[in-house]
């Protein structure tokens, strides 16, 4: 899956906690983040008015990237409520992080059939 159809996907199923959702489609969707972030924050240095753009941004991608990552824990053959571990201080991000670097199951699982042949 490439970056601009990553994008869409993401936007597409916005509100879909069901299904799988790959590594790229995560992992495109979060650099995605990362770029508006930065250009939404150096705006704000130049226009300190835009900061209230960057709230709505924030806001608009909240519902997107959470269903994403619960998606992206089914594509692993973990219930989506795993996310919540990643509330753990110091060692419940890190498991979290690791298992969006894992590969996917390529099987069938109880969350959708496989995207990866």
């Amino acid at each position: 899956m490439g970056f601009t159809e990553a994008i869409s996907s993401a936007f597409r199923q916005y509100v879909n906690f069901s299904g799988r959702a790959r590594r790229s489609e995560f992992w495109y969707f979060y650099l995605f983040n990362v770029i508006m972030s930065v250009i939404i924050n150096i705006l704000t240095f130049v226009v300190p008015a835009f900061a209230i753009v960057g709230g709505i941004y924030s806001l608009a991608v909240m519902l997107p990237s959470l269903a994403l990552a619960w998606r992206r824990m089914h594509d692993i053959g973990r219930s989506g409520a795993w996310n919540l571990i990643s509330l753990v201080p110091l060692v419940g991000w890190i498991l979290v992080l690791v298992w969006y670097c894992k590969d996917s199951e390529y099987a069938e699982n109880k969350y959708g059939p496989a995207l990866k042949r």
